[in-house]
């Protein structure tokens, strides 16, 4: 019997077996950020010890970082304080720290892709939920809480348990209008947001084979949000065309060697799953979620679902969700007016995000409603710059959108950028939580960058195949 590529990655890093049934797991390659590391770094001082493997470890600024002015010191105290521990324990330690000075700074999951850091057949970790975005390479990654950030520091490794594998398997064609976002939201809306406790996902099928690595990477990102521990897509042509030439790919020998045990890494043939999800791409609609979780959604031609739709073990949250939203069940997703509508986020804020947005405001004209404040918010400094050279923060500006800096923004909103009072966003980000950008009573709505756009310059929720004749 063949094995999965998330059992040979696991068992190709297992360093021992604890006494607690759980495996010490050797981490590969660890991501820090100035929110869930400071804490790690005083535990080490604390116990006197050192980071193990500096390495093997790269740092950014992304959760609290503004997006209207970087200029320092920062206008919040605290955001500014942050900043400045991560520096001094980057320095102090070793640690490369991909700088806004340097022109490297993004949002975490998105820099390191760009680096060439994140590869197949990796370990990676990160003390951010959706670690699982480095997945979308063939490598199992896992997002970790602040005392495991301070395991990995000190030992490079983890304690885990093995999980169970389901293979996602997504054969067909996606209909005009329907983008990789709406696939994970699908696939949410499917399973649950508990449906993936305890398992990996293996992302696979059509669909998936034939996804660049961005779209694969949005997929993996919101793996956490259906409730799995890590998602993958393994590695293919599209994945090594991707690494190849970047800042920390191999070269020369290496590359070949490389490709060779990347290939090895792959799920075998006739490797054995805990479960099987078969979906159609046809069966796939532009989504919205209505709710207060990412599986709370609906095609955007579909209505908000009434009480009887749901079990009873699902009813208190769906009532809750009724109360916060302060929408009638039964009533359509389309037409709800919006305030706000943020395109970026780890999930998508990358150059093809952006570029797909573009497209569509170039072809259309259209410009964002009066009373709509909308933000596009690269993903990281290098996604920016690339759309400068592509004169795509022209087009936005025109159309009415305020073009930002690079940070994780109103994703969740640990910066200047939130929402106020009771207003509505329209947003690419992936939690649509209770007060999740900024505001305690704050409303968010998840969608694909182009349904935001849609719904900016439509000034309501609205399908993008009608607002911009896509077809």
């Amino acid at each position: 019997m063949g094995k999965s590529l998330y059992e040979k990655v696991f068992d190709k890093h297992v360093v021992r077996t604890l006494d607690s049934g759980q495996h010490q797991l050797l981490m590969g390659l660890h991501l820090i950020h100035e929110v869930t590391s400071p804490q790690a770094f005083a535990m080490l001082r604390e116990r006197g010890l050192s980071v193990l493997h500096p390495e093997r470890t790269f740092a950014t600024c992304d959760h609290i970082i503004p997006t209207k002015s970087q200029l320092r010191p920062f206008a919040d105290d605290l955001a500014e304080q942050m900043l400045v521990e991560l520096e001094r324990n980057c320095q102090e330690h070793g640690i490369r720290y991909l700088s806004p000075d340097d022109g490297e700074q993004g949002v975490v999951h998105v820099v390191g892709p760009e680096l060439g850091l994140t590869q197949p057949g990796m370990t990676v970790c990160c003390g951010d939920s959706h670690t699982s975005t480095h997945g979308a390479f063939g490598a199992i990654a896992f997002g970790i809480g602040t005392s495991q950030v301070r395991d990995v520091l000190a030992t490079q490794t983890l304690a885990m348990a093995k999980l169970k594998v389901r293979r996602i398997q997504v054969d067909g064609q996606l209909r005009p209008g329907v983008y990789a976002k709406d696939v994970a939201l699908y696939v949410i809306n499917q399973l649950g947001v508990q449906g993936g406790v305890g398992y990996a996902y293996e992302y696979a099928g059509t669909v998936f084979d034939g996804f660049s690595m961005e779209e694969r990477m949005t997929v993996c990102n919101m793996s956490i949000e259906g409730g799995a521990r890590c998602g993958y897509v393994n590695p293919d042509e599209t994945t090594y065309a991707y690494i190849k030439g970047r800042q920390y790919a191999p070269t020369g020998d290496a590359w070949d060697a490389a490709v060779g045990y990347w290939e090895s890494m792959k799920s075998d043939a006739d490797a054995a799953y805990d479960d099987v999800a078969r979906i159609a791409a046809e069966d796939i609609e532009p989504v919205v979620t209505w709710g207060i979780t990412p599986a709370q959604s609906t095609p955007v031609g579909g209505k908000v679902p009434e009480p009887r739709d749901f079990g009873d073990n699902e009813r208190k949250v769906v009532e809750e969700a009724y109360a916060y939203m302060d929408f009638e069940p039964g009533s359509p997703i389309a037409g709800k007016k919006v305030d706000v509508a943020f395109i970026g986020s780890c999930t998508n804020g990358r150059f093809s995000d952006f570029e797909e947005v573009v497209k569509h405001l170039r072809a259309s004209g259209k410009k964002v409603a009066e009373g709509v404040r909308a933000l596009v918010v690269p993903g990281s400094q290098k996604v920016r710059e690339r759309l400068l050279e592509a004169g795509y923060d022209k087009v936005f500006e025109q159309a009415g959108f305020e073009f930002r800096e690079a940070g994780c923004s109103m994703c969740l909103a640990m910066n200047p950028d939130k929402l106020q009072g009771r207003e509505l966003c329209a947003s690419s980000s992936n939690r649509n939580f209770k007060g999740r950008q900024g505001s305690p009573t704050g409303r968010t709505l998840l969608m694909s960058p182009v349904m935001v756009a849609a719904a900016a310059v439509a000034g309501e929720v609205a399908d993008a195949r009608q607002v911009f004749s896509i077809s």
